[in-house]
């Protein structure tokens, strides 16, 4: 498990997390359609916390994504590096997850939050601050809508509806398990709102989280124990 270090200038207030925001959300690339889905590898990425050691741990877990078998997977473990304040997440999470990115053996393909992209009410999620940062295509799949309305989906698999901020669009409710609760899907970089929700549908074929979503997740509740004597 790599261990990480705060960045030196990591914003450490409010006022300049948000200034990194502002300067980094015109760098989103939103007219890239991305990877066709079921095409090359999914990566997950997900974080567990230690709030008494003030640690997070982080986990990258690369899928095939036609089969859905584990490719590669990475762990990293650093110092929560941003106290927690909504719509600021991505600074408490984003050094660790770099650093789980990094050491895996092979090339990620497009990497799933679980969480949000433009569906923020900065327009500027973790998807699409990881998005940015590294390059690779991002998308953001949630298990609520934040602050966003919608309407219910239809009741199959594959149903979806916008969700809007005012008139925009700003991701979908998608309904991956017939008559189950819709997850909240949105763009981060490199990736069209179709292609999104294309890929998470085929993530989902059992459950209704995407199976990057639930493989990393796991690894990192796991990694974290390890690190928590």
């Amino acid at each position: 498990m790599k261990t990480v270090r705060i960045p030196a200038g990591w914003p450490a207030t409010q006022e300049q997390a948000r200034a990194a925001q502002d300067e980094l959300r015109g760098r989103v690339v939103l007219d890239e359609p991305g990877p066709p889905p079921g095409t090359g590898t999914v990566t997950g990425v997900d974080v567990a916390y230690d709030d008494e050691r003030d640690l997070v741990v982080a986990a990258a877990v690369v899928l095939d994504a036609v089969s859905l078998q584990v490719v590669a997977e990475a762990t990293a473990v650093g110092q929560v590096s941003f106290p927690y304040v909504p719509g600021l997440l991505a600074f408490r999470e984003i050094p660790t997850v770099l650093a789980a990115l990094d050491a895996l053996p092979c090339p990620p393909g497009l990497v799933v939050c679980d969480g949000y992209g433009l569906a923020h009410p900065r327009r500027f999620g973790l998807a699409s601050h990881l998005g940015v940062l590294t390059g690779l295509p991002t998308i953001g799949v949630a298990k609520n809508p934040f602050t966003f309305a919608y309407e219910e989906p239809g009741a199959p698999r594959g149903s979806a509806s916008p969700l809007l901020a005012d008139a925009d669009e700003v991701g979908r409710a998608l309904r991956t398990r017939d008559g189950v609760k819709p997850v909240f899907v949105s763009v981060g970089h490199r990736v069209s709102l179709d292609n999104a929700c294309a890929h998470t549908l085929a993530l989902t074929p059992e459950y209704r989280l995407p199976e990057s979503t639930r493989r990393a997740d796991s690894l990192c509740r796991r990694a974290l124990q390890e690190a928590t004597p």
